[in-house]
């Protein structure tokens, strides 16, 4: 099959999903995307120029993939008639009706109906995870009360009726090389490799560390992850507290030099407040560091209900922010021992693409032979 992958995002975890399509499938993925912008122009303004790129594919196209940033029904009216009668498949990312908002900003609704509309244009939605899809269906007849329309008249049904989950696919393998370094470790290691965005929650990150330090715990730092955002205050806060004890400080754009500090790290901590399946905690898990997250969003549907708490380890899941400190405090103090190594990798190795990439090509191939009718017929 000719696939046609939509981007309007081609940044972090979108370009890197892409990528491993690319790199996996048995199918011929032929890209066509756009650098990274301002959020709302992604959505709003991105189709004129995503559909000139697409008339410049010459392939018979068999089906059409477009992340949840793209304005379908705009782009498929601008390219008409062209995949009119092509089946149209949208992965879910995220959604913008339950995202937050930074402190002083308001919910923009013109995104939330964009979303709505080309999820009614899509033939098929992928979820990244089960707490995404049911966060999402549960907050879409909200979102439509606001709205004049006769309130019977509202095709949710139709959206959870052409809705799954297909967690997506992880680089994993590309970390086997690197041999583990935690053992020369002169302290213990806490990782932060997630994004330094407010919905993350640095600030109880550094709370709960600045807890452990109060009561004179010795720990090192390595804070990754991507930076290109406005910074949250916390960590340069962080730099001068901690400065000496921060073996790296920053984004790293270098794989081989990011897969040595994962496999430098002992411990790697969660204290995000939304997200949908976070792609740099499963790496940093996989690579031996021994995670505490939060019992929410997907953490407890990804992490083996047997590790949720082990009876010979540290736990893994933590409920509140006293949970958290107390958990990393056994560990510091070895009160409690991380997983081994084993018992991590087999929390997520089967989300390495090699063994994703025939979940992803049946469905592609199930989408094909999809009826093509009106959305709301």
């Amino acid at each position: 099959m000719n696939i046609l992958a939509v981007e309007p995002f081609y940044s972090g975890s979108h370009k890197a999903f892409l990528k491993g399509l690319q790199e996996h499938s048995k199918h011929n993925i032929i890209p066509i995307n756009l650098s990274y912008k301002g959020r709302k122009w992604r959505m709003h303004g991105n189709s004129v120029v995503l559909a000139g790129m697409a008339q410049e594919v010459k392939e018979e196209i068999d089906l059409l993939l477009v992340s949840s940033m793209t304005n379908l029904p705009a782009f498929t009216s601008l390219t008409n008639p062209r995949f009119a009668h092509i089946p149209k498949v949208m992965y879910m990312h995220e959604n913008h009706f339950t995202q937050p908002m930074p402190e002083g900003e308001e919910r923009d609704q013109t995104y939330c109906y964009l979303n709505y509309l080309s999820m009614l244009a899509a033939d098929r939605l992928i979820f990244s995870s089960n707490f995404h899809k049911n966060d999402f269906l549960k907050a879409l007849p909200d979102f439509l009360e606001d709205y004049p329309d006769d309130k019977y008249y509202q095709p949710v049904d139709k959206i959870a009726d052409k809705s799954m989950v297909l967690y997506p696919g992880l680089d994993l393998e590309r970390f086997d090389a690197q041999p583990d370094q935690r053992k020369s470790n002169d302290n213990p290691v806490i990782v932060w490799n997630q994004r330094w965005q407010f919905d993350r929650n640095p600030a109880m990150f550094f709370r709960v560390l600045n807890r452990l330090n109060d009561i004179d715990l010795t720990f090192d730092l390595i804070l990754a992850g991507d930076t290109q955002h406005e910074k949250p205050e916390e960590f340069e806060k962080a730099w001068e507290r901690y400065g000496k004890h921060i073996t790296h400080f920053g984004y790293v754009e270098d794989r081989e030099n990011y897969s040595k500090l994962l496999h430098s790290g002992d411990i790697v901590v969660s204290t995000a407040t939304y997200e949908f399946f976070c792609v740099a905690i499963m790496e940093a898990i996989y690579c031996g560091c021994h995670p505490l997250v939060p019992n929410r969003l997907h953490y407890p549907e990804l992490i083996p209900e047997t590790l949720h708490k082990p009876l010979l380890h540290a736990p893994v899941l933590y409920d509140t922010e006293d949970d958290l400190f107390h958990y990393l405090k056994d560990l510091l103090t070895n009160e409690t021992k991380p997983l081994p190594k084993s018992s991590l990798q087999n929390i997520n190795k089967h989300l390495d693409w090699s063994k994703r990439i025939d979940e992803f090509d049946v469905m592609f191939e199930e989408c094909r032979e999809i009826d093509i009718h009106s959305a709301l017929s």
